[in-house]
C-alpha cells in the first residue's frame, strides 16, 4: 500500500506498515498521523538524482506526526534538490510501544536505506521539532542501559553524515534542564522518561556531522536555549555547525511561512549543503 504519494513504502519491522491518520481524506501535503502501529518510511525520488539521500523526520511531540508539513513538504523540497527523500513514521513512545520506539525506528530506517543502495554519495537527516530531537539523537550515543532490537540490516550504519534540525526540543523537556520553572512532566510517562534519557545535546559523541540548525528566537513552545545549548555541544565536541535564529516566526514554520524573514531558510540550507560538499 503506497501513502502520502510516495513512490515507495518500505515498513522497518514487519512486513506491511500500519498506521492511522487524523482525516484519511485531507490532502499528502497537510496529512496528520495519530497512530503507528508498524513504521515505515515513505520513498519520494527525484528525476535527477545526485547520489545521495535524507531521512526527513516530521514533528507533533512524539503524540502525533505532521506527515504533510513537516514530512511529504520537506521531501519534495529534497527532491527538487537531487535527493532521495524518506519520510519517517514512526512509532510513539507510550505504554504500547515503551520509551525506546522512536529512536530505534529512526535507527533502523537508516539501515534500511543504506541497504537499498541510494545513498551512495551519503546519507543525511533533515528532522523538525519533535522530529529535530530525534534526528540529534542519531548522532548522540545510544543509552547502554537499553537493549536495541535485532536489526535486520545490522552491517549499516546509523550515524547521519549531515544534520538540519530545525526548532526541536533538545533538552528543555528533561527533568532538571527546563526553562519553565515548576514544569509538570510531559504526558504519558514514556515520553517523559523518553525526553529525560535522550538529551542529546549532552550526549553527543565526538566529532559529529555538519549540522544546520534554525529556530524562531520568539519561539512559545520550544525555547530558544534548545538551540544554544545544542550549538554549543556541536563546538565543544569538534564538530561544524550554522546556527541560524530568526528573531520573529512562528512555532512550526516548516516550509510553508510565507511573507516572512524565515522563509528563506530552505535557500539557506541549500547554499549550506553545497558548501559542505553534499549538494552539488
Amino acid at each position: 500500500m503506497l501513502m502520502l504519494g510516495a513512490q515507495t513504502v518500505w515498513p522497518l519491522w514487519a512486513d506491511a506498515a500500519s498506521v492511522t491518520f487524523d482525516d484519511g481524506t485531507a490532502a499528502p501535503d497537510v496529512a496528520i498521523v495519530t497512530a503507528v502501529n508498524q513504521p515505515a518510511v515513505l520513498g519520494f525520488h527525484p528525476l535527477v538524482p545526485n547520489g545521495r539521500a535524507m531521512l526527513v523526520i516530521g514533528g507533533g511531540g512524539y503524540t502525533a506526526l505532521m506527515a504533510g508539513r513537516e514530512g511529504v513538504q520537506v521531501a519534495r523540497w529534497l527532491t527538487g534538490l537531487g535527493y532521495h527523500a524518506f519520510v519517517l513514521l514512526h512509532r510513539f513512545p507510550n505504554a504500547a510501544n515503551g520509551v525506546a520506539a522512536p529512536l530505534d525506528d529512526a535507527r533502523e530506517a537508516m539501515r534500511l536505506i543504506r541497504a537499498h543502495g541510494l545513498a551512495s554519495a551519503g546519507l543525511g537527516v533533515v528532522g523538525l521539532s519533535s522530529g529535530g530531537h530525534l534526528a540529534a539523537c542519531l548522532a548522540a550515543a545510544y543509552p547502554d542501559d537499553w537493549t536495541p532490537p535485532v536489526s535486520r540490516h545490522p552491517d549499516q550504519a546509523t550515524r547521519p553524515d549531515v544534520l538540519v534540525i530545525g526548532y526541536a526540543p533538545v533538552s528543555t523537556n528533561a527533568a532538571g534542564r527546563t526553562i519553565v520553572a515548576d514544569k509538570p512532566p510531559l504526558p504519558p510517562v514514556e515520553k517523559q522518561a523518553m525526553y529525560d534519557r535522550l538529551q542529546p545535546d549532552a550526549q553527543l559523541l565526538p566529532s559529529p556531522p555538519p549540522a544546520f540548525i534554525v529556530y524562531a528566537g520568539n519561539d512559545p513552545v520550544v525555547p530558544i536555549e534548545n538551540a544554544r545549548r545544542l550549538y554549543a555541544a556541536w563546538q565543544a565536541t569538534g564538530g561544524a555547525a550554522d546556527l541560524h535564529i530568526f528573531a520573529d516566526a512562528p512555532h512550526g514554520f516548516a516550509l510553508d511561512t510565507r511573507g516572512q524573514p524565515v522563509a528563506l531558510w530552505p535557500m539557506l540550507c541549500a547554499a549550506w549543503l553545497r558548501q559542505t560538499g553534499f549538494l552539488d
